[in-house]
């Protein structure tokens, strides 16, 4: 059985939200997660809703800003928070840079030294972290979506379409649609795949969608204020590619939201509605 340790748990909403810690192979040290076990989750087995979060988050992120736990308690959803790379591994650089490195993982497994070694978040999100709640969580496998705001939306967009037999369902707020063309994803692409662009496909969303398009309907929030949008998310590309491909997408622009964690708690109700219904 995989060993956690309790860090901490606290009564919420009738449920109970804990972070934990364990030793992941696949991210050479001790990773750090977070589970919101609502009260039906004492009755057995609940559907489970993975987030994943944005540059320079943890596993603590969204728990204290997106204000998630009191409707997935009422809709009987599990909330599984990992963090967003591996931490302390020494590498050179790691710890330069907000938006590569420590805090930034992409939610791939790295290609090129030194950061194959422990950059592998794709593996221990999509395999590793999912034995680790099989067998210490009630938790229902067989019922599972994922959501992620900015490089996790990328993240939540990318492992749904690469792993639809895991995740049923998937949302994304502001989401890196095309990494491969933008500031972000380039840097991260570079350093942690190298310069073959074959490799950068298969994790950009656009490419997926039009190439490997789900049975999903995806449910997309963007804000209209967020600094980042033309830079750095074009959503407008994955809109084309879903159009090309027949992917179903909701993507709703909102007007006056900007990138942060209020425009999330404004519209959550919705995502994990979105979820209950894909997961029922």
């Amino acid at each position: 059985m995989s060993k956690i340790a309790t860090i901490s748990e606290q009564v919420c909403f009738g449920g109970v939200q804990g972070f934990y810690s364990h030793e992941s192979k696949a991210c050479n040290g001790t990773m750090r997660f977070g589970v919101y076990a609502p009260p039906q989750a004492k009755d057995g087995p609940v559907p489970v809703l993975t987030w994943l979060a944005g540059l320079t988050c943890t596993e603590e992120t969204f728990v204290i800003k997106a204000g998630a736990q009191r409707m997935a308690a009422e809709l009987g959803l599990m909330l599984i928070t990992p963090d967003t790379s591996p931490r302390g591994q020494g590498i050179s650089g790691e710890d330069e840079d907000w938006d590569f490195g420590t805090g930034a993982g992409f939610y791939l497994d790295a290609t090129q030294e030194p950061w194959a070694n422990a950059y592998n978040m794709e593996t221990y999100v999509t395999k590793e972290l999912q034995v680790v709640i099989a067998e210490n969580f009630a938790a229902d496998l067989s019922r599972q979506g994922v959501f992620g705001h900015s490089m996790g939306g990328h993240g939540a967009l990318t492992l749904h379409l690469k792993y639809p037999e895991i995740y049923k369902s998937a949302s994304a707020f502001a989401p890196i649609c095309a990494p491969m063309s933008c500031p972000w994803g380039k840097k991260a692409f570079s350093n942690y795949l190298g310069d073959d662009l074959t490799k950068w496909v298969k994790h950009d969303a656009s490419e997926l969608v039009r190439s490997s398009p789900s049975d999903a309907k995806l449910l997309i929030d963007q804000g209209l204020a967020d600094n980042f949008l033309e830079r750095e998310l074009h959503p407008h590309l994955l809109e084309k590619a879903a159009d090309e491909s027949g992917q179903k997408l909701n993507l709703r622009r909102q007007k006056g939201y900007d990138h942060s964690y209020y425009f999330i708690q404004t519209l959550m109700e919705d995502h994990l509605r979105h979820h209950a219904k894909e997961l029922a």
